[in-house]
């Protein structure tokens, strides 16, 4: 039962934010919603979810306009997040379709993001993600880098970095992703004390989540944990 599942997050993100005296209410839970259909959405809101992720901006952009009439009629105040990589030449609809892209990593992309936020007259607000893992397969500026993007985007008057994001190697044990979270935690406080004001941590998903609150997380992003394994290949 998804409402069972939901209750089950919720109250483990509550303890996980406990434990290190922080606030509950500053986690943000993100449903993780790739490949899942549009009724399970709409049952995720009337749920009390309010934050849904995405991977692919088509899919997203498929699932927004279902939605729109849905959302209206019940007076919903839903978010967007863009949480996969993003490919240049889909700017353009990111920018018209999420609140936050969590998956900024470059000084092309940055400009790309502020062109198209100026002229829809929006400010976008981006996370940066954060390369932490040697693996191939994951996206992100490198550490040495990132004060340099930073202080790049604070020239850019339509973006607005609100924090970091990671996504470290999938580990069987929860613990293994703790350093990787420190990690990112210490940045943004090093960053903080340069000056730059980050308030978000976009890091943890199904299996690490608690690790990552403990460590500051203040967005976890869920999937399996909300709605179970992902069908193969399941289209909306």
């Amino acid at each position: 039962m998804l409402s069972e599942r939901i209750s089950s997050v919720v109250k483990k993100i509550t303890y996980a934010a406990l434990r290190t005296g922080r606030n509950p209410e500053e986690i943000k839970l993100i449903a993780v919603t790739k490949s899942q259909p549009i009724d399970k959405i709409k049952e995720a809101s009337q749920l009390g979810l309010r934050i849904f992720g995405e991977n692919r901006v088509q899919e997203a952009k498929i699932k927004i306009e279902a939605l729109k009439e849905f959302i209206a009629q019940w007076k919903m105040s839903i978010e967007w997040h863009m949480i996969g990589h993003l490919q240049s030449n889909k700017v353009k609809e990111a920018v018209r379709l999420f609140e936050i892209i969590h998956s900024m990593d470059s000084e092309k992309l940055a400009i790309l993001i502020n062109k198209e936020a100026e002229k829809v007259g929006k400010i976008q607000r981006v996370l940066i993600q954060v390369k932490l893992s040697q693996e191939e397969s994951k996206y992100g500026v490198n550490i040495d880098k990132i004060e340099e993007l930073m202080e790049f985007c604070t020239n850019l008057p339509n973006l607005k970095v609100e924090g970091l994001m990671t996504i470290p190697p999938y580990f069987e044990n929860p613990e293994d992703s703790r350093p990787y979270f420190k990690n990112l935690r210490q940045i943004k406080e090093i960053l903080s004390q340069k000056g730059y004001c980050l308030k978000e941590l976009s890091m943890g998903m199904s299996n690490d989540f608690e690790v990552a609150i403990e460590e500051g997380a203040t967005m976890v992003r869920i999937g399996t944990a909300l709605f179970g394994q992902r069908p193969i290949d399941r289209r909306i």
